[in-house]
């Protein structure tokens, strides 16, 4: 019943927005009594905290699949992760926006911990540290938050765009390089574009 509930409450909420859909359209949707909704649900906010928790649980259980290959390095990892999340939002581009927005309104990005927001990227950070291709003097919880909230950023941007010539996928890989590469020039930093390309004379 909580997952009819939850089905039928999304599938209103790309259809007409979360703004215009009430509790007795979702029940009727579900071919429920509207006390049923209650029994599953405190407040209509629940659906959209049930779904920024499934997108995470989500994005989690690939990324533990991805670090159990030890070969890997943070890179293909982090490139891994971003190419999930641009799949996820694809795939529901329409959804992603109303849900969004409703999340954001509903101010649950204040109320996480910091830790917990940006655990994934944090986790392979670390596991980066681990192996030696992370520097040991960066802070795991910081370069891991960074990037979330990048993402985040991001995310806002393409979802309320009406341009979709950039594909997210493509927003997100040069999101990446920018954060592991840097923006200051090669010749700055003492490198040489060809040492560059080949991975040689990094931090």
């Amino acid at each position: 019943m909580h997952d009819r509930l939850y089905a039928s409450a999304l599938e209103l909420f790309a259809e007409q927005g979360y703004e215009r859909t009430t509790i007795d359209q979702i029940t009727e949707r579900a071919d429920v009594a509207r006390g049923t909704f209650f029994n599953h649900f405190q407040r209509k906010e629940d659906l959209v905290t049930t779904w920024a928790q499934q997108r995470q649980e989500k994005l989690r259980a690939f990324m533990e699949k991805s670090l159990s290959h030890d070969d890997d390095d943070t890179t293909v990892h982090l490139e891994r992760c971003m190419s999930a999340l641009a799949d996820f939002n694809e795939a529901e581009h329409n959804l992603t926006q109303v849900m969004l927005t409703a999340w954001v309104k509903s101010g649950q990005p204040l109320h996480e911990e910091p830790e917990y927001a940006g655990h994934i990227f944090i986790q392979a950070i670390s596991a980066g540290q681990v192996r030696g291709d992370v520097a040991s003097d960066i802070d795991p919880v910081v370069a891991g938050n960074i990037l979330r909230d990048s993402y985040l950023g991001l995310l806002y941007r393409w979802s309320q765009s009406t341009d979709e010539e950039v594909p997210l996928h493509v927003e997100l890989r040069a999101l990446l390089r920018v954060a592991l590469t840097g923006v200051l020039s090669y010749s700055k930093r003492g490198w040489t574009t060809q040492r560059a390309s080949d991975g040689a004379g990094g931090p």
